[in-house]
């Protein structure tokens, strides 16, 4: 319950940080840069965790080689898009264009800090089919955020 409580309020900061950031006046490029990797850091290293410790399981679902493709599948789509957006970061701030979080970066850190604390409300209290699907919907729409939110980045440096 910690571990979930914790992820839940990582995401819920991530999405306030930079608002009040602006309001106090206390911007700056370091933490345009910062800011986001630490994202990724604990976002990429949960899910290279639950590939470790395969994790999350859909017994009442899935066969076990499925369970790990979507494992696999969703630490690489995740990672692939953090370092494919870290990397646009970069190239926009070397030029000066200012590359700040979007609303749908916001969102997708906290759909992706939701998606690990199910998988890790799921591990520790919930064996029922209903946690699996539960589990499997928010996996979907986690995916589907992470997908959405880096094309968006891309289409950032032609405005």
């Amino acid at each position: 319950m910690v571990a979930f409580t914790l992820f839940v309020i990582a995401g819920l900061t991530d999405i306030f940080d930079g608002p009040v950031a602006r309001a106090f006046g206390v911007t700056s490029k370091f933490g345009r840069m910062v800011d986001p990797l630490a994202d990724k850091i604990l976002v990429g290293g949960a899910f290279i965790c639950f590939v470790i410790v395969r994790q999350p399981t859909f017994t009442n679902i899935f066969s076990p080689c499925t369970e790990t493709l979507i494992q696999w599948t969703t630490a690489i789509v995740i990672i692939a898009r953090e370092v494919f957006v870290t990397i646009l970061r970069h190239i926009a701030e070397a030029r000066g264009v200012s590359f700040a979080a979007t609303v749908t970066g916001k969102v997708k850190m906290f759909v992706q800090s939701f998606g690990i604390g199910t998988v890790m409300i799921k591990w520790a209290f919930v064996s029922r089919p209903w946690g699996d699907w539960f589990t499997v919907v928010t996996f979907a729409i986690m995916l589907l955020v992470t997908v959405v939110s880096g094309i968006k980045s891309l289409q950032r440096p032609r405005r």
